[in-house]
C-alpha cells in the first residue's frame, strides 16, 4: 500500500507519521523517545511505524539518558538515530549528548516538539526559543511550521521527504563534518489521534537507503602520498576513532604505532604500548622527524608536545571531529625557566611558532620499507616491552609440575595469595581487557581507569568506545546501552557490552539504570572501580599546590554511596569483587544486566 493521506483526525499525527516514514527511507532505523505531551504525535506515530515495519523505537524515561542512548546507537551503527523530545527544558537536557556528538562527529537527529508561532513569545507554558538552542554545535536547524491540514498530500510528502533527507545528509556529513542536526517541529491541538495498524504503511527494506545515512569521512582535502623515510624517524599516532587504517599505514611506512586504547588500532606488530614514556625519552621521542596522525588523541600531553616541535613534520588525516586536531596552533603556555633545558618532546618546551600541520583526507603509501625501518620499529617495540616488564607473572607453573613437594606447596601458597590479592587499577583494566573479545564491545568512562588501560593493555583487535569528543563523565552507561541495543540487533553472535568506569562516572549517569517495564533489556556488564572519589585529580598539578583538606573537599569529592542498594533498587543485579579471584569469577558471570563493584587499592 503506497503512502497516502492518512487523515487520522489530527494534522499533527498525519505529519509526524509522514516525517518518520521519510526519515526511515533516508536510512534512519532507530528512534529514541522520551515521554511528553507536545511530542505525543511523534511518539505515537513512531510506535505505529515500528509495528508496521520500518524503524526500531527505544523509550527512555528522561531526555539526558535518551540523548546518550541515541549517541550509542549511532556509534555502533555509524548512522544517525533520531531522538524525540517534548518542548521546554526537555530539549535542553539533550545538550550534553549533542555537544559530545558534535565534537566527536557522531551523527544524531534531534526531533524537538514545539508550540506553533502564535503561542511563542507570549508567556505560554513550557515554551522557550528552541531553534538554535544548541548554538554552533548544531549548524543544521530547521524550524518546521505546524501542520494545519488533515492528511498528507503529495506536495506535503515531497516537502517532508526533502526535509528528512537534508537532515540526514547534514548529520551523516555529506557536505561538512558529521554530527547533530535539529528539526524543531511545531504542533497544534489536537496533538494526536489514533492510528489503526492497518492504516499505517511500513517502510520496506528495499526502500531504506542505509548508505545515504552512513557517516562519511571529510572530503575536499588532498590524499597524501607518503613513502618510507630515507632515515627512519616516522611515527603513526592513532587517537580516538582513528580506525584500523592507522595500523595498516604504520606497517606500510615502517613506523611505530602509538595507538590510544579507544583508537580502533590498538593491535599489530608495530604497536607501542608505553608511547608516553618513550616520547619523553630523547633517544626515542627526540628522534622523531615525521608524525602521521589519525583520530583524536586526548590521553597524553606528550603527543601534543611532539606535534608542536618545529623539527617534526606533521600530517593529520582529517577525521570526523568538529575541530581539526592541530596542537601546533596552540598559544605558548608551558614556557618556564627550565624550558630551554628540556629535551625534545618534553611539554616544558612549549609549542614552536614554526610548527605547522598539513591536513589530508587520507594517506597512500608507496615504496617499500628497508631493514633500517624494521630496526626503528623494533627499537620502539622492544623498549616498550622493557618498560612494561614482566608484570606480575603469578605463581611459577613449572613448580606446579615439580617432583619436589616443597616447590609444589610453594606454588599452591602463591596461587592462594594471588587469588586473595586486592585489586588495583592496573589489575582491573587488564582483567576487563582480557575478557573482552571481537564479538563484545568495551566502553571506557572518562576516569583514571581509561588512562591506566591506555598505559598498560596489550594489543587486541576489539571494538572500544569512549566519549572523547569532550571527555565528559556523563552519559557513559547510557551510551553503552545504546551500543548494546544496536549490537544485539545486528549481530548473530551474543556478545557482551562491557563498561569500565569509576564511581563518580557511575553516579553521573544513574538515570541510565532506570528502564520502563515495557522495554527490552540488554546484555550489559558495568564494572565500577570504586576508589570513593575523583582519583584522576591526584595526578594533576593541582594536587601539588593544594592543601589536603581542600583537595579532598573541592576536587576529589569523596563519597560513600552504597552501590549495591542503589543498583538493585533500580532492578539490576549486583556483584562485588574485592580480590583478584573474585574478579576472575564475576567477569565471566552470565547475568544479563549486572553491576560489578570493585573496591580499588592504590
Amino acid at each position: 500500500m503506497a503512502d497516502g493521506p492518512v487523515a487520522s483526525g489530527s494534522p499533527a499525527t498525519d505529519a509526524a507519521l509522514a516525517l518518520l516514514q521519510e526519515l526511515a527511507r533516508a536510512g534512519v532505523t532507530d528512534v529514541v523517545v522520551s515521554p511528553g505531551s507536545r511530542s505525543q504525535a511523534l511518539a505515537l506515530a513512531a510506535v505505529a511505524l515500528e509495528r508496521a515495519g520500518g524503524i526500531s523505537v527505544h523509550v527512555r524515561l528522561d531526555e539526558r539518558t535518551a540523548g546518550f542512548f541515541a549517541l550509542g546507537l549511532a556509534v555502533e551503527s555509524n548512522r544517525p538515530a533520531a531522538v524525540v523530545t517534548t518542548s521546554g527544558t526537555a530539549v535542553a537536557n539533550l545538550h550534553p549528548a549533542v555537544l559530545e556528538a558534535h565534537h566527536s562527529g557522531v551523527p544524531m537527529i534531534v526531533l524537538s516538539a514545539d508550540r506553533p508561532d502564535e503561542l511563542r513569545g507570549i508567556g505560554s507554558n513550557q515554551t522557550t526559543v528552541q531553534p538554535g538552542m544548541f548554538g554552533p554545535a548544531v549548524p543544521f536547524v530547521r524550524d518546521v511550521e505546524a501542520p494545519s491540514t488533515h492528511g498528507v498530500d503529495e506536495s506535503v510528502r515531497t516537502a517532508l521527504r526533502t526535509l528528512a533527507r537534508q537532515a540526514v545528509a547534514a548529520a551523516a556529513g555529506h557536505t561538512g563534518q558529521p554530527g547533530p542536526a535539529q528539526l524543531n517541529v511545531a504542533f497544534r491541538e489536537p496533538l494526536s489521534a489514533g492510528l489503526p495498524d492497518e492504516g499505517v504503511d511500513g517502510v520496506p527494506d528495499d526502500e531504506v537507503d542505509l548508505a545515504y545515512a552512513t557517516r562519511r569521512a571529510h572530503t575536499g582535502l588532498p590524499v597524501a602520498d607518503l613513502t618510507p623515510d630515507d632515515e627512519p624517524g616516522t611515527v603513526v599516532i592513532a587517537g580516538h576513532d582513528a580506525g584500523e587504517d592507522a595500523e595498516r599505514i604504520a606497517w606500510e611506512l615502517g613506523a611505530p604505532l602509538l595507538a590510544e586504547v579507544s583508537s580502533g588500532a590498538r593491535f599489530g606488530r608495530n604497536l607501542v604500548v608505553t608511547y608516553r614514556e618513550l616520547l619523553r625519552d630523547a633517544a626515542f621521542g627526540g628522534a622523531v622527524r615525521r608524525a602521521v596522525v589519525l583520530g583524536h588523541p586526548t590521553l597524553s600531553r606528550e603527543v601534543p608536545a611532539l606535534l608542536q616541535r618545529d623539527d617534526v613534520e606533521t600530517i593529520v588525516v582529517r577525521g570526523h571531529t568538529a575541530d581539526p586536531f592541530d596542537p601546533a596552533r596552540a598559544s605558548p603556555h608551558r614556557h618556564g625557566p627550565d624550558a630551554a633545558d628540556a629535551s625534545p618532546g618534553d611539554p616544558r618546551r612549549g609549542p614552536s611558532p614554526d610548527a605547522a600541520t598539513t591536513f589530508v583526507s587520507d594517506v597512500r603509501v608507496t615504496g617499500r620499507t628497508r631493514p633500517e625501518h624494521r630496526a626503528w620499529v623494533g627499537r620502539w617495540v622492544g623498549a616498550s616491552r622493557q618498560v612494561l616488564g614482566d608484570g606480575d607473572a603469578g605463581p611459577d607453573l613449572d613448580a606446579k609440575r615439580s617432583a619436589d613437594r616443597a616447590e609444589r606447596n610453594k606454588f599452591l601458597r602463591d596461587e592462594v595469595a594471588l587469588r586473595r590479592r586486592p585489586v588495583d587499577r592496573v589489575m582491573l583494566a587488564e582483567a576487563v581487557w582480557g575478557v573482552t573479545w571481537p564479538h563484545d564491545r568495551l566502553v571506557l568512562g572518562a576516569s583514571q581507569l581509561i588512562r591506566e588501560a591506555d598505559a598498560r593493555v596489550l594489543g587486541k583487535k576489539i571494538r572500544v568506545h569512549a566519549n572523547r569528543g569532550l571527555a565528559g563523565i556523563d552519559g557513559t552507561v547510557s551510551t553503552a546501552l545504546g551500543i548494546a541495543a544496536a549490537l544485539e540487533r545486528s549481530s548473530a553472535s551474543v556478545g557482551t557490552t562491557r563498561v569500565l568506569l569509576g564511581d563518580l562516572t557511575l553516579l553521573h549517569d544513574l538515570g541510565a539504570f532506570v528502564t520502563g517495564t515495557e522495554e527490552p533489556t540488554h546484555r550489559v556488564q558495568v564494572v565500577v572501580g570504586n576508589d570513593h572519589g575523583g582519583a584522576i585529580f591526584r595526578g594533576l598539578e593541582v594536587a601539588k599546590t593544594t592543601p589536603d583538606a581542600d583537595m579532598r573537599r573541592m576536587m576529589s569529592t569523596p563519597q560513600h554511596v552504597d552501590v549495591e542498594r542503589v543498583v538493585t533498587g533500580l532492578g539490576w543485579e549486583y556483584r562485588r569483587a574485592a580480590t583478584w579471584g573474585d574478579l576472575e569469577r564475576v567477569l565471566t558471570d552470565p547475568a544479563e544486566r549486572v553491576v560489578i563493584e570493585v573496591p580499588l587499592v592504590d
